[in-house]
């Protein structure tokens, strides 16, 4: 409907167009003709007084100048002089090709005249007498006063004595002028049709160009508009026209009106092709996601291209149920396999979805909240997300803590702090884990929760994890020179096992510091494993076969399915702090960790419980089989001089030395440490 409005808008501004073009080129030709009208008026008037002046020229000097013979005209004509003017003279009237003559002095006496009277004439006071007076002819078309009608051909010139070659007065003559008139204006009615002829020719030339120079604008202007509102790669609404297009949706639904949904849709590992394929094929895989979308919403919704692999999809008058059919439905589309460029791919994308007007009213907080599902549904197994209170989108401050952090990366601002992990067979500690800290200039010392987020969507999780990496195994080398072997865990994400060449990364780096690989733990997170299982997988083996261990992180509350423990080498599981918190008291919680324990034994891995905050927890998990534990009970997060200070210094062994550590553990209040510390 409201392109279809825009054309008729556009459409009635061309006519406009056109016709004022039309008004204004009439105008123009109109103001043309009548130039070149009074252009041919003068020029016909002045052949009229050339061809007067050339009558009078050859009547002044082949009648009068020869019978005056050299007469005074101041005193007057001699009767022969007469006689030999009245004979030269009459054969030209009588022809009618002289209407009218006068012979005058300087002084304007009348000394002959074809009627023989000695009155009338032009006034001596005339500038056109005077300037006959003064040797020059003066030629006009005037009013033909003897007969009251038409006009004459009015010629004023000296008169030359034959003999002295001096004017002696001045020859007053009046020719016919009808004669030419007439035949000027047959002329210019020949000339009128002609120039009429040309004139329309002209407009019509004008008029075409106009109508097709309309025409380019309307055209030109339509492909503007379109171009402001599409996206050029895929032919879709871009961000501005779905914008436009949620907003008259959602008011045309109004608050009581059919509901629906606004969603967003990202492509998984898309980066992945441009870097691989090249920019080419990342090109060809956005058009054939934007085919599959389109031919699967039908008329249903609207599909566009937001900007990079990312696409909005508006979806009027639907339930959830049938928004959620219809988006697996897509999804199932979308995920056949495509072959680029000889290489067979199968495209995988996370769907976050707000409801109108369960969701809200607004565009904006619409987007907002199936941001935050689809970024909920990257962190997880489902491919389809629907919005729901307390996930959280990415905040708009991301880009500032971005900026931040690079700056932090090269001025080495982060600081590291490790808790250490208690061995239940001999109350040992068994090894450190590195958890990362920011030492902000302005805002202090800042939590993993404050920054880690920010960099696992950017491309700062790379250099984040490696500075990590190195800054543990450097500090492991000065507890080891110290005379403590603990092994370190450190702590990575999903995009470091997806990053081609990190397995191989981490051994560069072991080499480096010469650290056996068997002194490192890397943990990863249930989600890491879920995301990309078959590349997760790979990463783990070969990171397990160059003798580096993993654990599976906040074990429980992910996606790990029991075929993931058979079949990826992993050495640990970490039971997360969710089931272990009140583990003394809740029976539930106490049959999934003897069940956790139970299978993890069963597989060979080692288990180790988080979050063991008081002695009863501790010894519950102690008699169940679990090997190792992690939390307030033993120690905060720290700098490793400190714990390795309890060490060099004991004053116990065993469980004394827990309780050493139990005594400088810093209040349970910590707000850094109820925090994951893993990047999700």
């Amino acid at each position: 409907m409201r392109r279809r409005g825009t054309t008729r808008r556009g459409t009635s501004a061309g006519s406009r167009l056109f016709l004022a073009y039309a008004a204004a080129s009439l105008v123009l030709v109109a103001l043309l003709g009548g130039l070149l009208v009074q252009g041919y008026h003068e020029d016909a008037a002045r052949q009229g007084e050339d061809q007067g002046r050339s009558q009078a020229s050859v009547i002044e000097e082949m009648a009068v100048a020869p019978a005056l013979d050299g007469a005074d005209l101041a005193g007057g004509l001699t009767a022969t002089q007469r006689e030999r003017l009245q004979e030269a003279t009459d054969l030209a009237i009588f022809h009618g090709s002289v209407l009218s003559l006068r012979l005058r002095s300087f002084a304007g006496q009348v000394a002959f005249s074809d009627d023989g009277s000695t009155a009338g004439g032009i006034a001596v006071s005339e500038p056109a007498f005077r300037s006959a007076t003064a040797g020059r002819t003066d030629v006009a078309i005037v009013a033909d006063t003897a007969r009251s009608s038409g006009k004459v051909i009015r010629v004023l010139q000296p008169v030359i004595a034959g003999a002295s070659g001096q004017a002696i007065g001045v020859l007053e003559l009046y020719l016919p002028y009808d004669a030419i008139a007439a035949h000027l204006r047959q002329q210019m009615v020949v000339t009128y049709w002609r120039l009429g002829a040309a004139l329309a020719a002209l407009y019509l030339v004008l008029a075409l160009i106009a109508w097709s120079t309309t025409r380019s604008l309307r055209r030109y202007a339509s492909r503007r508009e379109h171009e402001a509102m599409h996206d050029g790669l895929t032919g879709l609404p871009n961000r501005v026209a779905f914008r436009v297009r949620a907003r008259d949706t959602l008011a045309a639904a109004g608050p009581t009106g059919p509901g629906g949904a606004v969603v967003l849709v990202d492509l998984n590992r898309f980066k992945e092709v441009n870097d691989t394929l090249g920019h080419h094929a990342g090109d060809e895989l956005l058009k054939v996601v934007a085919g599959r979308l389109t031919g699967s919403l039908g008329a249903a919704g609207t599909v566009a291209r937001l900007g990079g692999d990312e696409f909005g999809l508006i979806l009027p008058a639907l339930p959830a149920q049938e928004v959620l059919a219809l988006l697996e439905t897509a999804r199932s589309d979308l995920v056949q396999e495509t072959l680029l460029d000889g290489v067979a791919l199968r495209i995988e994308a996370s769907f976050g979805v707000a409801l109108y007007p369960e969701h809200g009213t607004d565009v904006e907080e619409l987007l907002q909240h199936a941001d935050a599902a689809m970024y909920h549904g990257k962190r997880g197994t489902a491919d389809i997300v629907l919005y729901a209170a307390g996930q959280v989108a990415h905040p708009a401050h991301w880009l500032v803590v971005q900026t931040e952090l690079r700056h932090a990366l090269e001025r080495d601002e982060l600081v590291l702090h490790y808790q250490p992990k208690v061995r239940f067979a001999d109350d040992t500690i068994s090894g450190l884990e590195a958890l990362v800290r920011w030492q902000h200039p302005q805002r202090g010392l800042l939590a993993p929760a404050e920054f880690l987020p920010a960099a696992e969507q950017s491309g700062l999780i790379e250099p984040l994890t490696a500075w990590v990496l190195r800054r543990a195994l450097a500090d492991q080398a000065g507890w080891t020179a110290l005379g403590q072997s603990w092994p370190v865990a450190v702590n990575v994400s999903a995009r470091n096992l997806e990053a081609p060449g990190f397995p191989r990364f981490v051994a560069d780096l072991l080499a480096e510091q010469g650290t056996p690989p068997a002194r490192l733990l890397l943990e990863v997170t249930e989600t890491a494993l879920a995301g990309d299982a078959a590349q997760a997988a790979r990463a783990v083996v070969e990171l397990t076969a160059l003798g580096i261990g993993v654990a599976v992180d906040d074990f429980g509350i992910g996606y790990t399915s029991l075929s993931q423990l058979r079949s990826v080498p992993v050495a640990e599981v970490k039971i997360d702090r969710s089931f272990v918190a009140d583990l003394d008291s809740d029976p539930q919680n106490q049959a999934i960790v003897r069940s956790v324990i139970a299978l993890a034994h069963g597989l060979g891995l080692r288990v180790t419980a988080e979050g063991v905050e008081t002695q009863r927890v501790g010894a519950w998990l102690a008699a169940a089989g679990c090997d190792d534990a992690q939390g307030f009970l033993y120690a905060h997060p720290q700098v490793w001089p400190h714990l390795l200070d309890l060490f060099l210094h004991p004053r116990g062994t065993g469980r004394h030395a827990r309780a050493e550590l139990t005594a400088v553990a810093e209040p349970a209040t910590h707000p850094f440490d109820r925090v994951s510390e893993v990047p999700r």
